[in-house]
Parts: structure tokens; C-alpha cells; sequence
């Protein structure tokens, strides 16, 4: 596995400082203590409000640092990764930020976490420190463990007592009302890939088809093993799972959802997994959402976890209030999108609809044409490309035989006209806007179809900035059309394709079009995607 890094060793305090050296650090420092004192804390410290301090093992960043600042934490003790950090780490946070009013830490539930962090609390109790404990175990995933881990509800707890110390409650009551919100959270875990803790070797023991419900932030393996399946899907037994552990007494009562992401997963899935999460029968008890955002993470696990917190009105006004850190994400109330009214918009479809035997066996063939050879022509364009020439391709092919009887067949420049028109409102990506104005300017031309299709060519190379000889479609398209315009038949036009397309394998490199981007070394002997599908299609439309 490949990771931007220089040791294992000094991957924490090398991060902690690039974080200070950041925008979402520059109200904070850390105490001179390294290696084994890494202690984020806030530069200006109110020692009238109680000290509120978190930490552990790091690699679940932006916890437990990036969550220091006013409203939240005082200060976070972070250890190796996924190892607590010392006694005397934490005794440091709590000795420099801790005045009369007392301090509290808010502890996940590990082992090494309670007894460092309780070991720490005494040793500042016998200095004369007021200090208290809450410890979180928020986690589902082991129904019935007496020692549920501590997960993505630790955050919230880390709001919840930054909310009262700011409001400067004392000690006995800020630790109150955190210990109640632990109380009232549960976390479950999903993911389709583990987390690598900077180990080489290390593979994961999740096959392609398999992902895991209530795995640990650190890896650990999963209460259940489970099928791959869609979001929408794994969504469901994730929210099912999280209901069936509420008890009965809160039925009724209103809930925040936080939709924490892992490690690695892409932002529009994150977002994809909230509107999967919105058709489950969970979402009808939830007022409130907080994210999609990486929270408590575990390195590049490529999954996500739910945290319920029932709400109250303290609770909620504490998680409404502001608060300094930029990586806490806010929280919103949770309902339909909102949608404004489409405006008008020009008919697609303004000529009367009519049927032509032979053009309707040439669209449905090029149609076929296109959407088989979808996958090759993918496969093609991710050697030079992003990989999706072949669907967008097939793509307009479908929007265009969706809406066949509604198609002007009889008008060779209505057909054309129209067909700009579909590719206008469906078709994406350059290949498929380029293709609406080439149609487009064919339909509006006073010249036969054979000349109006080389003027369309014409309008969509000044559009597009390409010409002949940059390796793209037009090297295709350019000739084919050329050999229409000028009297030949579709059989001489297709030879006309092929051979400018594979002329684009000899070009050393690209000036236009996405090829343009890459290093002359990758695109040299690869057709380009674009002139392969127009000398394809001709091909197949002239043997059929």
C-alpha cells in the first residue's frame, strides 16, 4: 500500500505540527514535550471555565486535535497510532490548562485509555486538581458487552462539555450533563475495506465481496460479516441494526443522526449514503443530522458509522451552539431536499413526429453498436482518459431510443435538429456537448444533410478548438463526413473513419481533448477513445 509518509515513528508528531502550521490550527500550540508529550491545546485558555480534555491513540483524525478550540475541547493528548498516550502526557494537558474550575476528561472506552487517563486523574487530584472522568462507550456493534466501545459519540461528547464549560458551569455539572448524553448515544460501524495502521505487509481479510458491520475504529474485526451490496441496501441493515438497539422507553423520543465518514470514503458517496439513509424506517425519527464528515476516522478504512444522540433541549441547544474547531461539521434539521421550480425551458421536440422505416433501422443499429462496444471503448479511455467514452456514448444512444416516437424522421434536418436537442438536455462530458452542436448547427443549415452534417463539423471544431491531426474524434469524424459531403457512400465513409482513426495511434501526443493532459508516453500506440467509437459505429452502420 502506498501512503504519504516518512517513519511510522514520526508520522504523529510530524502531522500534529504540519496541523499547527494549518489553517485549522492557527488558534492553537502544543506543548514542547515531544516525542512522548504530544499535547494539542488552545493558545489563549479561560482558566475560570472548566478544562474540558480528550485524546487517545492517533489515526482518527480530525479527532482528537482538530477538535480543540472554544465550545469543545481545551486540549487533546494523542498517542502513538491506535496506542494511548502516557500517564505523564495527560498529566501535562491537565497541569497547563486546568485552573479552579476543574477539569474533565472525556475518555473512549479502551483499556489503556481508562487506566492511563484514570491514572492521570489521580496524580492531578493528589496535586491539588479537581478532576473528573466521563468515560463513552457508544458502541452497538457487541449487543450486551460489558464494555461497549468508545466511538464516533466521543465527539459529541466533546461538544456537549465544551458547549457547558463555555457557559461556565461548574465542574460537577458539566460532567453531569456529558455523562447523561453518553447515556443516550449508540454508534454502529460499516465498511467494505479494513484500515492498514502503516503495516507493509498487512492485507486486508475482507475479500472483493465482502464488507463488515460493527468493526472498530482501530480495525478491529466486525460483529457480522456480510455481503457487498448496494448502498441503499447496506444502508438499511446498518440503520436496522442501530433501531433495534434503542430501547423501549424511547420510542417516541426525537433523535440526531451523525454520519460519520471512516477514512476513505468519497464525499459523494458519503452524501449518496444520507438519501439511502433518508428511505430507511430510522429516518422517520430523526429531527436533526449532523455531517456527512469525517469525525472519529480510522485511517483509510473505507467505510462509515451511524451515532444516534437522543435529543432533549439542552442537548440540542448544546449542539446548535458555535464552536471555534472547523473540523466539527455543525448540525442542521434533517428533511426533503429543498427544490426550486424549473423554469421554462425551449421545446425539445418542436416538430411534428413522423416514421421513416430505413432511418429508424439506422438509429436502432448505430444504438446497438454503441452500447456493445460500451465496456472496450471504457477499457480504452482509462489508459489515456477517465474512462467513461464508451458510456457516455452509450448513454446518448439510449436517451435517443427512449424517445424514438417522438422523432421527426421524415426531415433529415428536423431528425438532426432534434437530435442536438436530446444530446443538449442529456448527454455529458465534452464528446457529448460537442456532438449537440454539431447537430445542432446541422439541423439549422440550408445545405443538403450530407453538406450540413461538414458544416455542423465545421461549428463544433471552432467550438471545440480542435482541428484534424490533434488526436481526437475529429480525426475520425473529419474525413468520414468529407466523403459524405462530397458524394460517397456510408461503406467509403466508415473506411475513411478507420483509417483516420487508427492514424491517431502514430500521433506522439495530443492537442486537445483530455489525451492532451497526459505524458506523450502513455497515449503513443492507444487509439483515441473519441475516433475509435465514430469509426466503430460507421463500421457497423455500413455492414449492416
Amino acid at each position: 500500500m502506498k501512503r504519504f509518509f516518512n517513519t511510522r515513528e514520526t508520522v504523529v508528531t510530524e502531522a500534529l505540527d504540519g496541523f499547527l502550521r494549518s489553517s485549522a490550527g492557527h488558534h492553537l500550540c502544543r506543548l514542547d514535550g515531544y516525542p512522548d508529550t504530544c499535547v494539542i491545546m488552545r493558545r489563549e485558555i479561560d482558566r475560570r471555565e472548566v478544562s474540558v480534555i480528550s485524546g487517545g491513540g492517533s489515526g482518527h483524525e480530525p479527532a482528537h486535535a482538530g477538535f480543540v478550540g472554544h465550545g469543545m475541547l481545551t486540549a487533546a493528548v494523542c498517542g502513538a497510532l491506535f496506542a494511548s498516550p502516557c500517564v505523564d502526557a495527560i498529566l501535562a494537558a491537565i497541569l497547563a490548562t486546568t485552573g479552579e474550575a476543574g477539569c474533565l476528561l472525556v475518555v473512549k472506552n479502551y483499556t489503556g485509555d481508562r487506566l492511563n487517563f484514570g491514572l492521570a486523574a489521580e496524580r492531578a487530584r493528589a496535586l491539588g486538581k479537581k478532576v473528573e472522568m466521563v468515560t463513552v462507550g457508544d458502541d452497538i456493534a457487541l449487543p450486551g458487552s460489558a464494555t461497549p466501545r468508545g466511538v464516533a459519540g466521543t465527539v459529541l461528547a466533546h461538544k456537549l462539555a465544551g458547549y457547558g464549560a463555555a457557559q461556565g458551569w461548574s465542574l460537577e455539572h458539566v460532567t453531569e450533563f456529558v455523562r447523561d448524553g453518553t447515556k443516550r448515544m449508540r454508534t454502529i460501524g460499516m465498511a467494505l475495506e479494513d484500515c492498514n495502521p502503516y503495516e507493509p505487509a498487512r492485507a486486508s481479510r475482507l475479500a472483493a465481496d465482502q464488507a463488515e458491520l460493527g468493526l472498530g475504529i482501530h480495525g478491529e474485526p466486525g460483529a457480522q460479516r456480510i455481503a457487498v451490496a448496494g448502498a441503499n441496501d447496506l444502508m438499511a441493515l446498518a440503520a436496522s441494526t442501530l433501531e433495534a438497539s434503542l430501547p423501549t422507553t424511547v420510542r417516541n423520543t426525537r433523535f440526531a443522526l451523525v454520519l460519520n465518514n471512516l477514512g476513505t470514503v468519497p464525499e459523494v458517496e458519503m452524501a449518496l449514503l444520507l438519501e439511502s439513509f433518508s428511505h430507511t424506517p430510522l429516518a422517520r425519527r430523526i429531527s436533526h443530522v449532523i455531517g456527512p464528515a469525517p469525525l472519529m476516522t480510522a485511517l483509510d478504512m473505507n467505510g462509515f458509522s451511524l451515532t444516534l444522540i437522543e435529543l432533549d433541549a439542552a442537548t440540542t441547544a448544546a449542539l446548535q451552539a458555535p464552536a471555534q474547531p472547523s473540523a466539527w461539521p455543525g448540525i442542521t434539521t434533517f428533511g426533503s431536499p429543498s427544490v426550486a421550480p424549473m423554469p421554462a425551458m425551449p421545446d425539445a421536440f418542436p416538430f411534428t413526429p413522423s416514421h421513416n422505416a430505413a432511418v429508424a433501422s439506422l438509429l436502432a443499429r448505430g444504438a446497438d453498436i454503441l452500447m456493445a462496444n460500451e465496456a472496450a471503448l471504457n477499457e480504452l479511455d482509462g489508459k489515456i482518459g477517465d474512462g467513461d467514452a464508451g458510456s457516455t456514448f452509450a448513454s446518448a444512444a439510449r436517451d435517443i431510443t427512449a424517445v424514438r416516437d417522438r422523432l421527426p424522421m421524415n426531415d433529415p434536418h428536423q431528425l438532426m435538429a432534434t437530435i442536438g436537442n436530446i444530446l443538449t438536455q442529456h448527454a455529458g462530458g465534452s464528446s457529448g456537448v460537442l456532438f449537440a452542436i454539431m447537430f445542432s448547427a446541422a439541423g439549422h443549415s440550408k445545405q443538403p444533410w450530407q453538406q450540413a452534417l461538414r458544416e455542423g463539423l465545421a461549428h463544433m471544431m471552432e467550438c471545440g478548438g480542435a482541428k484534424p491531426g490533434d488526436r481526437t474524434m475529429i480525426d475520425a469524424l473529419h474525413p468520414a463526413l468529407e466523403v459524405l459531403a462530397t458524394g460517397g457512400t456510408l461503406q467509403q465513409a466508415a473506411k475513411a473513419a478507420r483509417k483516420g482513426a487508427d492514424a491517431t495511434t502514430t500521433m506522439d501526443s495530443a492537442r486537445a481533448g483530455r489525451a492532451a493532459y497526459v505524458p506523450s508516453e502513455h497515449v503513443r500506440n492507444v487509439p483515441d477513445p473519441g475516433a475509435e467509437a465514430v469509426a466503430r459505429l460507421l463500421e457497423g452502420l455500413a455492414a449492416g
